[in-house]
């Protein structure tokens, strides 16, 4: 940093959501410059006498930090913000709002069904092939266990999409996708291979409108999922 971050006039934070309201503060100490990449934050000591927390809440906090990839802690070297960090607000903005599971559906939805569009200009026969053998292997699963197929399957869309301006925006999909999929208590594979199947097809015949659609219908049917076991 620039500066000592101890410096900086963090204020108490109150006890009710600790660990959120500590996550909030490292966000804001990002996005205003007082945390820049490659900083190297102060011990866990003084970070619990900063934010004026326990250990338990500030580690809370620091474990939702490095989830989202936003810092990497080092055995016996210390934790720092990632490099990426800065060119990847939306990595940022996604931890804010990480437990808002309403508000993460939606942006996944937002970033998904814009990229599908593009993915059917830009999409190669590689990536078909790639995107058809995902869903061969979700077929082939026995115990429902495919959210890391499935996941894929996604990822391929959105790197197919091949625009260098979004590509920041792909790992907070994947994020969002991790979220939202840790949610899902009942998987029903027949339905997610039709939906895939369906948005490979259009794909394959390069129909933007066809794709957006077929996209819809899916991450609809998984908002509608999810949010009906949800409870805020």
């Amino acid at each position: 940093m620039g500066e000592n971050m101890s410096d900086f006039k963090v204020g108490s934070v109150a006890r009710n959501t600790l660990s959120r309201q500590v996550l909030e503060k490292f966000i804001e100490l990002l996005m205003d410059g007082s945390l820049k990449t490659e900083d190297k934050l102060p011990s866990e000591m003084e970070l619990m006498h900063m934010f004026d927390v326990s250990r338990p809440v500030l580690r809370e906090a620091l474990s939702s930090l490095e989830t989202l990839e936003i810092i990497t802690r080092r055995p016996r070297g210390g934790t720092f913000i990632n490099k990426k960090i800065g060119s990847n607000p939306f990595r940022a903005m996604l931890a804010l709002s990480i437990n808002n599971v309403p508000a993460v559906i939606e942006a996944r939805m937002s970033l998904e069904l814009g990229l599908v569009t593009l993915a059917a200009e830009k999409i190669t026969e590689e990536q078909l092939a790639s995107l058809e053998e995902t869903i061969t292997a979700i077929e082939n699963t026995e115990d429902g266990d495919y959210g890391a197929i499935d996941r894929e399957f996604h990822r391929i869309i959105a790197d197919s999409a091949n625009n260098p301006v979004v590509s920041g925006m792909i790992d907070s999909l994947l994020i969002a996708h991790q979220k939202t999929d840790s949610l899902i208590v009942i998987r029903e594979r027949d339905i997610t291979v039709e939906h895939h199947r369906a948005i490979y097809e259009a794909l394959k015949s390069k129909d933007p409108v066809e794709s957006f659609k077929q996209m819809y219908r899916h991450l609809q049917y998984v908002r509608k999922k999810i949010l009906a076991n949800y409870n805020e």
